[in-house]
């Protein structure tokens, strides 16, 4: 039985794809050291601390896999879980924006935890190099997947991708054959897709901090099983009837929108200065841009006109009671509020604490949210790939301020050259979350010459990211 088309054409570009693209290597390297950033970042919050370690006690594995910036050793399954979560939890990571969305960088958990497995546990040489391209691939996967399929129109949630993503890269890495990839792939579909549900009103959660983990981490176990010589299902997509895409995708066909190179990575989105939703990045821009003018005057305002993307209206346009940090961080009007109250916007913001400042949901009341058709126009368009947002506030007095509109972000690739002092500022304040200066100071060196970077060994560069001292929690006293 022939295979299905979708899923050779991505185990062959994972087997015999050539990345040729610098700027993609260069790209790869700053989000390698901006996922660890999210990561160091989101040690400092015990609701993502308690996610990590063994399954159950006692079942570490010693001399396994490392978790950046703990001490634990654990197999790969539960290190790519670890690891995924880390870099997702604040959703503070880089982005896609296209008919599905998603985090590629979420694949990373997978990448790191299979590249160290192989190169602690198997003795396999992997340099960083190597983890470079597999960044590249399952961002290319993952990402071109998401340019023509909306997975997320029919209720499904678009870590399904980075399954699908991760499986194809850790089979590669792990020493698959190319019949043992395609098969493993075909799991990854067969698995079929979480809902969306942890990400929507009335049931948003911390799941959707987590759910990128789960399914790099299910990914690598898929890997494993197609190399034991479990057997593939031919047809797993496009079989009718009990085929993905008949079961749960509306019996549309799933497409690659165009050829795997590496234009996902070369395209990237990098979330700088703001842990927010990537279609409110420029909205919050806006607002911190107007804070000065406003926030002496917040009981004087009469309504604040917000125009957006498409898909910042059906994503993230939210009224009513926010119940959580989940919640609160989807929210459009939420977070233009705290960059007008406060001037900035971090992770704190979305805290219970800060949200029962009674300005914030007075400021929210006040708001009127409308499509702008440009901004969704250059939103699609894959040459500009903009994600437009504009402020304008309105007094009492019949007075207001300039209109502010922001197309691009500080991480869209078109103002790369002033986001990328600001990403390295964001990596290097993350170390202080977790390392002392000595640590910090050998993690920063080791980033300075490209080329020792790409031909350490993967055992070694992670070793440099290991906190010493016993126990998780004494790791961030």
């Amino acid at each position: 039985m022939t295979m299905d088309s979708l899923f050779t054409d991505i185990a062959r570009y994972v087997h015999e794809g050539e990345i040729t693209s610098d700027l993609a290597y260069e790209t790869a390297r700053f989000c390698l050291m901006d996922s660890l950033g999210c990561g160091f970042l989101a040690m400092a919050y015990p609701e993502c601390r308690k996610m990590l370690g063994p399954v159950v006690p006692g079942a570490s594995m010693p001399g396994g896999c490392r978790v950046p910036g703990t001490p634990l050793e654990l197999d790969p399954v539960k290190a790519a879980f670890d690891i995924g979560t880390l870099i997702r939890w604040l959703d503070f990571n880089d982005t896609w924006l296209a008919a599905e969305w998603g985090h590629p960088s979420d694949n990373l958990g997978a990448i790191l935890a299979v590249a160290d497995y192989q190169s602690r546990v198997k003795g396999v040489s992997v340099s960083v190099r190597d983890v470079l391209t597999a960044m590249i691939k399952a961002h290319e996967i993952q990402g071109i997947l998401a340019l023509d399929n909306s997975f997320n129109r029919v209720g499904l949630d678009h870590v399904l991708l980075v399954r699908v993503a991760s499986t194809a890269v850790a089979s590669r890495m792990l020493g698959a054959s190319y019949d043992q990839t395609v098969n493993a792939l075909s799991h990854a579909w067969i698995d079929g897709g979480a809902l969306r549900t942890y990400r929507h009103t009335p049931n948003t959660g911390s799941r959707k901090s987590w759910a990128a983990g789960d399914a790099t981490s299910r990914a690598v176990r898929l890997a494993l099983i197609s190399m034991t010589g479990e057997m593939g299902y031919a047809t797993a997509l496009t079989a009718p009837k009990w085929g993905f895409e008949d079961v749960l995708f509306g019996g549309q066909s799933i497409t690659l929108a165009k050829p795997l190179e590496s234009y996902v990575m070369d395209n990237i989105l990098f979330k700088i200065s703001f842990p927010a939703e990537f279609h409110a990045q420029t909205a919050v821009e806006c607002a911190i841009t107007l804070h000065p003018e406003v926030s002496g005057r917040l009981e004087e305002i009469e309504r604040v006109e917000m125009e957006t993307q498409e898909p910042g209206v059906r994503i993230i346009d939210k009224t009513g009671p926010l119940n959580n940090f989940a919640d609160r961080d989807h929210c459009l009007q939420y977070m233009a509020a705290i960059g007008l109250v406060f001037g900035e916007l971090n992770a704190n913001h979305y805290s219970d604490e800060v949200s029962s400042d009674p300005r914030i949901d007075a400021l929210r009341d006040k708001m009127v949210v409308r499509e702008n058709e440009s901004f969704t126009k250059d939103y699609y368009d894959l040459d500009k790939r903009a994600i437009g947002n504009s402020i304008q506030v309105f007094f009492n007095d019949g007075t207001s301020t300039e209109r502010i509109e922001v197309q691009y972000p500080i991480g869209h690739r078109n103002r790369r050259s002033q986001g990328i002092p600001v990403l390295q500022s964001k990596f290097s304040n993350s170390l202080k979350v977790v390392f002392g200066e000595d640590q910090q100071a050998a993690i920063l060196k080791s980033f300075e010459n490209i080329n020792l970077l790409e031909s350490m060994e993967v055992k070694d560069f992670l070793d440099l990211f290991v906190k010493q001292v016993d126990g998780l929690e004494a790791a961030l006293a």
